[in-house]
């Protein structure tokens, strides 16, 4: 860190400490536009010196301190308004976890602009269909990432990631410092709708081609800072804490990460891709103390040959997908507290947690993991989540929502309203009309309610198993498949059965250091997994077909796709 120097347009000016946006005219004195942004700033006036964003994996390490991150975003505001960007205009950003998606996601906000954080992972025509779609004026892209635009003819502008002076992206930040005149930040008007959107999301894998609005308000309060302010009070992140950036920041706006991050004043460590050894390097050398992860990144960092008990306490925030309870007990024996939340694009990220309770310290370690696993209740910021049924009046008329009992087995579906909900699907009344029929957005999710008010996911309502006209949740069977010792990661689908409709198949990647015991002897494997589920599960829900392979297909985000599973069983 020492060695590196931050370019000259990167050094706030010593005689301003002016760090307000300029209010708008006429706003009552009772009011002020809750925006995330609040917090950058925030942070750069009570800890300017502090470090903000660590970059060390690369070739030209870069450091940022609060003052230095600010002074950059307040750049990249001013460069996007000389660039012809108005407010409301979107702007397309192509790159992993590196300091320019970092400056993005906050310089979209000082601009007033929408920020459409494109998935990495996806093909160059995935890619042109959201920059048409989403009208993208312009693109901020990673050098590694190119190939996906190839042909556009949308202005771009090209980071190599090296925070130097003759990177095209740092001129880019230059020519805003220039632009400016050095009005600093008093010369960006503060949003004064708190209804005017600022990130348009669009979701990837298993759902196809959607698209939504994420806005600072969703309604009357804002979305994304009561998001950030849940999701640092959940994990009780502070000035003392380091966050590892592990967890894709174009993935729903890292969950609103990036915001609760500033709004605790924590140190931030970017990496370009998700990297076992390194991950292990940095927790047991960096001081971190929190990062998210999907499952199977929790399954790759639990099973990787550097793990260890670190020597902080460390909180490993799990969402994307439900967790097994094995997974979380050997969270737990590793010495990583799991957090376990549950949200979706659509709730800006997490919106409910299993919440420890006193009366679980006498439990053992199995019987506490099952009820982290649940999804649990909704956060403080959080609207209403209930598990319904949906009871329509009439294929066009009114629709009732109808609370399932609490007993823990009667399913129905998640849904939930409030503050932390999407606005809209862009540009698609229709959609947008349907997701939230009954006052309520449907989640897809089914799941029962407990008698503690808890919720428990148990499958998607495309996932379940109607096996002799019983329904077998996938998720389920995967939760007990999950604890035989030498499964690593299972998933389980539906396939067709003669005599009762469907049957569970389970898709199996062996634990490494038991796979080389079932070279050569796969049936002998399966036999005993069904006979390990057996024990626990009902005859309709254990799998009639176990496949070991090798990895499971899976989005950018961990998400396990069972649209590509469903293929391979259909050629069976």
């Amino acid at each position: 860190m020492s060695t590196f120097k931050p370019t000259a347009e990167s050094i706030p000016p010593s005689n301003n400490n002016e760090l307000k946006l300029k209010l708008p005219h006429n706003l009552p004195v009772n009011y002020h536009p809750l925006n995330p942004l609040d917090f950058l700033l925030r942070a750069a006036l009570i800890y300017g010196t502090k470090l903000a964003i660590a970059h060390p994996d690369v070739s030209t390490p870069v450091f940022y301190t609060y003052s230095v991150w600010a002074q950059r975003v307040q750049n990249l505001a001013y460069a996007l308004i000389k660039a012809g960007l108005k407010p409301g205009d979107r702007l397309a950003v192509i790159a992993p976890n590196v300091p320019m998606m970092a400056d993005s996601l906050q310089g979209a906000l000082a601009a007033r602009v929408i920020l459409t954080a494109i998935n990495i992972r996806l093909t160059p025509g995935e890619v042109a269909y959201i920059l048409d779609h989403s009208g993208a004026k312009l693109i901020l892209i990673d050098y590694e990432y190119l190939h996906l635009i190839k042909g556009t003819r949308i202005p771009v502008v090209v980071s190599n990631d090296t925070g130097r002076s003759e990177d095209p992206y740092e001129q880019f930040l230059s020519d805003g410092r220039r632009f400016s005149a050095e009005k600093g930040w008093p010369g960006l008007e503060m949003e004064a709708d708190e209804n005017a959107p600022a990130m348009l999301c669009y979701t990837s894998g298993t759902t196809g081609r959607y698209h939504l609005m994420l806005t600072l308000n969703s309604s009357s309060l804002p979305g994304t800072y009561l998001a950030a302010i849940a999701n640092a009070f959940e994990g009780q992140m502070n000035r003392e804490s380091t966050y590892l950036w592990i967890l894709p920041m174009f993935h729903a706006a890292g969950w609103t990460f990036p915001w609760a991050n500033t709004f605790a004043f924590t140190t931030q460590i970017t990496m370009r891709s998700v990297n076992y050894p390194l991950i292990w390097k940095h927790l047991l050398e960096s001081r971190v103390t929190h990062y998210c992860g999907a499952p199977t990144v929790q399954i790759g960092i639990v099973n990787d040959p550097a793990a260890k008990h670190p020597p902080q306490q460390i909180k490993a925030y799990i969402a994307g997908a439900a967790p097994t309870a094995h997974l979380i007990g050997s969270l737990e024996q590793i010495g990583i507290t799991p957090i376990h939340v549950y949200g979706l694009t659509f709730t800006y990220g997490p919106f409910t947690r299993s919440y420890p309770q006193e009366s679980w310290s006498s439990l053992s370690l199995e019987e506490r993991s099952k009820l982290i696993a649940r999804q649990g209740h909704s956060f403080a910021t959080a609207g209403d989540t209930r598990v319904v049924y949906r009871a329509e009046e009439s294929p066009k008329g009114p629709v009732e929502l109808v609370d399932v009992p609490k007993d823990g087995k009667t399913m129905g579906e998640i849904v939930t309203r409030g503050n932390i909900v999407m606005k809209e699907y862009f540009n698609d009344p229709d959609a947008t009309k349907k997701a939230f029929r009954g006052g309520y957005f449907g989640s897809g999710d089914l799941a029962v309610m407990y008698p503690d008010g808890s919720a428990a996911v148990l499958d998607r309502s495309k996932d379940i198993i109607i096996s002799g006209g019983e329904n077998a949740s996938s998720l389920s069977i995967e939760q007990e498949l999950a604890s035989h010792p030498h499964v690593l990661e299972v998933s389980v689908i539906a396939r067709e059965h003669k005599k009762w409709g469907e049957r569970p198949m389970a898709f199996v990647i062996l634990h490494p250091q038991h796979a080389s015991k079932w070279t050569g002897r796969h049936e002998e494997f399966a036999k005993d997994l069904i006979s390990h589920a057996r024990k626990t599960l009902p005859g309709f829900a254990c799998p009639e077909w176990v496949q070991i392979v090798p990895e499971l297909p899976k989005t950018s985000t961990g998400k396990i796709l069972k649209t590509e599973l469903r293929k391979v069983v259909a050629k069976l």
